[in-house]
């Protein structure tokens, strides 16, 4: 649980680097220059009280290690003194300009990986410390560092501009909204390790998402990821049992959903699909809210989520989209048709020998009362996942299958 003064620092984060930037350029120096503030601001606040105007403390803290760290790269005397003469921090606080969305699309060049997307995204946007995004994605914090090194070292010389040119707005808008759907997907179902959630990932995520909805509140997928995040997220406290054991959706205590978080993305998806061009995101959160509108699994409108699976894979097909379909088909159309489905779409690269179509396939040949064969499926699925709560879930359900 984060305490108070950790929310306040990382919610100014994105606001004090920002400043710096728009003030002196130079990404990198910078970025590194609010890291330092941030960090004796964690150290000073719990002890001293929180200033009057702790974003203004912060720019001036972080403008005044950013001249330190300039004076120590620089190799000319004149050029260093006439630079920080220049860099002396404003005796006025500095403007109230936000501009977490501009940090945003500059952490998603598209100069830069996925992955260092992602961690410059946390580090920079997010306030997290190196160590504390490494925990979350369970690397070494070595690798986070080099990520990050790389990509800052990546946008200073590709020469990009904190102010983006408008005809690269709508891709690069696109590029965040992939990067926080990253982000939350492996909080929400870790892709390896003990843990089937990451809270500190879906939380950052959901975060960073609201901060962007509120810069662009009338783009449909942004709006769409942001109701996605709500709908799914609200369904985590059924999710596992006490001892971290996975409970499957159509057996979750839907007592134990998160209410308000359900009508508020239910009440955002529906004014989205009312007032804007219809994207993935929307189709998926929609999907997400026939899902959690359910009272109980049996009264689940598949018919309606199978229409939203078709919509879906004409304008975003994707391997997860194609198995997700495939589970809607048998509940519709019953396992026998989904089945021969599965056979057709295992021929994508992407899906041959991965464990969720095992999984599925097992699923299926349950529904049709051939429990061996769904046995050995479980079994499969089991060897190749790296989640260690998903492996006990499909081996107790191989277990509990007849040979």
């Amino acid at each position: 649980m984060r305490t108070p003064f950790e929310d306040l620092v990382r919610d100014l984060a994105p606001q004090v680097l920002g400043a710096l930037v728009r003030r002196y350029g130079g990404f990198d120096t910078c970025e590194d220059a609010v890291q330092e503030a941030l960090l004796a601001a964690a150290l000073q606040w719990p002890v001293e009280g929180v200033p009057d105007n702790p974003r203004a403390w912060l720019v001036t803290v972080a403008s005044r290690r950013r001249t330190e760290l300039w004076r120590s790269e620089s190799a000319r005397r004149r050029r260093e003194e006439a630079v920080a003469a220049r860099a002396v921090p404003d005796p006025e606080p500095p403007p109230a300009v936000d501009d977490t969305l501009a940090l945003l699309l500059l952490c998603c060049h598209p100069s830069l990986t996925g992955a260092s997307q992602v961690a410059l995204t946390l580090r920079a946007v997010g306030g997290l410390t190196t160590a504390e995004i490494a925990r979350a994605l369970l690397v070494p914090e070595s690798t986070v560092g080099q990520r990050i090194s790389r990509a800052k070292q990546r946008i200073r010389s590709s020469g990009a501009r904190f102010h983006l040119p408008p005809e690269e707005f709508p891709d690069r808008v696109s590029a965040v909204l992939q990067v926080l759907y990253l982000v939350f997907n492996e909080g929400y179902t870790a892709s390896s390790g003990p843990s089937l959630n990451r809270v500190d990932l879906t939380s950052e995520a959901i975060r960073l998402t609201r901060q962007l909805h509120a810069r662009l509140p009338d783009d449909g997928e942004v709006t769409g990821l942001l109701a996605l995040m709500l709908l799914t997220d609200a369904r985590r406290p059924a999710r596992t049992l006490d001892d971290g054991a996975l409970v499957p959706l159509a057996e979750q205590d839907r007592g134990r959903w998160d209410a308000g978080a359900i009508a508020e993305g239910v009440e955002l998806i529906t004014a989205s699909l009312a007032s804007a061009p219809v994207g993935p995101y929307q189709l998926q959160a929609a999907i997400a809210a026939v899902h959690d509108e359910a009272e109980r699994a049996e009264d689940t409108d598949w018919r309606q989520i199978l229409g939203l699976y078709h919509l879906l894979d004409a304008a975003a097909p994707g391997p997860m989209v194609t198995l997700n379909r495939v589970v809607a088909h048998a509940m519709v159309h019953g396992p026998l048709p989904a089945l021969a489905l599965l056979a057709a779409a295992e021929a994508d690269r992407a899906l041959a020998g991965h464990h969720r179509v095992h999984a599925v396939r097992a699923h299926l040949l349950d529904l049709a009362g051939d429990h061996g064969a769904a046995r050995e499926h479980y079994l499969r699925a089991a060897r190749t996942t790296s989640s260690l709560p998903e492996r006990r879930y499909l081996e107790v359900r191989a277990r509990s299958r007849p040979r």
